[in-house]
């Protein structure tokens, strides 16, 4: 049973745009990790997807998509860390908040 490329890149475009629609609208800065983490996902399933239809024989995509999740992961971590120093110095992580590190 084949899966028309159509539905794989009408849910990446939805991821999309509700990582758009997360990263512009919250205030919170975990919200907005997760928001650029479901547009990097939308990325990862991109690559995989065109790799498969347009070329089913080879790996470049599929190898895109790996060496992505790992940027992604490694990005995460440090978001993480540096949120949760954040959240030491000042309890709280909202985004209008930041300013106040200066001081």
């Amino acid at each position: 049973m084949n899966i028309p490329m159509e539905y794989y890149l009408a849910v990446s475009t939805i991821m999309m745009f509700a990582g758009i629609y997360g990263f512009l609208t919250r205030r919170n800065l975990l919200a907005m990790l997760i928001s650029v983490e479901l547009m990097l996902n939308s990325v990862d399933i991109n690559f995989a997807v065109f790799n498969r239809f347009l070329f089913p024989g080879e790996l470049e995509g599929f190898f895109f998509t790996v060496f992505a999740i790992g940027v992604s992961a490694a990005e995460t971590a440090i978001a993480i860390a540096i949120l949760i120093n954040i959240y030491r110095n000042m309890r709280n992580i909202q985004v209008e908040n930041i300013n106040e590190l200066n001081g």
